[in-house]
């Protein structure tokens, strides 16, 4: 279960909801929300037996998630800060994370996903695909990635109905007992609704 936290609304939350659902695997998401002079405080989610804090400082200090790393035992999760394969070199070499959330929309694509799940994988560290708001073909992108061996958390890929009324591919993606299963199909593993996308289109232009 994944929690989003920022100071004022974390450690008392979240020792409540581990007392009530003590063998729940949470993950906590900070979006930048702390800085290194919140490092007692942040040394207090340590008792709290979290899967991850994700992104707990600003995307752009490496060293400082490195130093963070260094005084907490809860593994530290980088998103917005791993745009490319560069910057999850230098977290790796500086030891700013031990999780990487990867989104394909925020790096590139599937060519740096692969990747960034290759390198980590060789590392020994685990990766989750974390979605943004795909239609439906990028979203068979993402559980095309999260099936590769490196995937070993659980993902943030959700059901078509979660932002859409109708989503423009066939059939659309579904979330059952909590799993959503990669398309046996070719290509993406769906099709396009070709009526959906046409009932959606507002300019059409050629090329030839």
């Amino acid at each position: 279960m994944k929690i989003k936290i920022k100071p004022g609304r974390d450690i008392e939350m979240l020792a409540g909801l581990r007392e009530r659902f003590p063998d729940v695997a949470f993950m906590v998401d900070a979006n930048s929300a702390y800085s290194l002079a919140d490092i007692d405080r942040l040394r207090e989610f340590d008792a709290l037996s979290l899967m991850m804090i994700e992104q707990p400082l600003s995307y752009s200090d490496f060293l400082e998630h490195a130093r963070l790393q260094e005084q907490i035992e809860t593994p530290v999760c980088l998103d917005e800060s791993i745009k490319s394969e560069g910057d999850l070199a230098l977290a790796l070499h500086l030891g700013s994370c031990r999780i990487v959330n990867i989104k394909p929309g925020r790096v590139g694509g599937l060519s740096v996903s692969r990747g960034i799940h290759d390198t980590m994988r060789s590392a020994g560290l685990p990766v989750w695909c974390g979605g943004m708001l795909e239609s439906g073909v990028g979203r068979a992108h993402n559980v095309a990635l999260a099936s590769l061996p490196g995937f070993t958390l659980p993902g943030d890929i959700s059901a078509s109905r979660r932002y859409w009324e109708r989503d423009i591919v066939s059939p659309e993606f579904e979330v059952e007992d909590g799993v959503m299963k990669v398309p046996s199909g070719p290509g993406i593993g769906v099709d396009l609704d070709l009526d959906r996308i046409q009932s959606l289109t507002v300019r059409e232009v050629s090329f030839s």
